[in-house]
């Protein structure tokens, strides 16, 4: 499998190009006469519910990562207007496509509980003990001849 036909996600997914779809529209914004003339942003299409690459569990996180970015049809839509170019905006969209995938798939460590440590907790109580006393020696001084 070569970059040109295959995008590698991670060590465990390889996602065909086959599966993803281009379209080039045109740019929103200022530019000018040229913006309005030429088609040069792309949007990224990838139907997530239907591609045989990824399995149930990998569809389900995606799903629940991406739940923003996909529509009631399970289709994840990305778009790239950034430069000039209809080439520059495929190769960013695409690469924006493999980092979210890529996110999308990591799953956190879980969280071990951890106890605060005795010298800890002795060390904060000795402090209440110090503000508690410097406190406690504020106010007026009594003269008691």
């Amino acid at each position: 499998m070569n970059e040109e036909t295959v995008l590698q996600i991670n060590d465990s997914l390889w996602i065909p190009r086959a599966e993803l779809g281009y379209k080039a529209t045109r740019s929103g914004g200022p530019g000018g006469q040229h913006v309005n003339t030429s088609s040069s942003r792309v949007e990224l299409t990838w139907d997530v519910g239907a591609s045989p690459s990824v399995t149930e569990e990998q569809r389900a996180r995606i799903r629940e990562k991406l739940a923003n970015r996909i529509s009631q049809e399970g289709v994840l839509l990305l778009a790239a207007s950034d430069e000039r170019s209809q080439h520059q905006n495929k190769e960013l969209v695409t690469g924006r496509f493999v980092e979210l995938v890529r996110q999308a798939l990591v799953v956190p460590k879980p969280r071990r509980k951890t106890r605060v440590p005795r010298a800890a907790r002795e060390a904060r109580l000795q402090d209440k003990k110090q503000r508690s006393e410097t406190k406690r020696n504020r106010g007026s001084i009594r003269h008691d001849e």
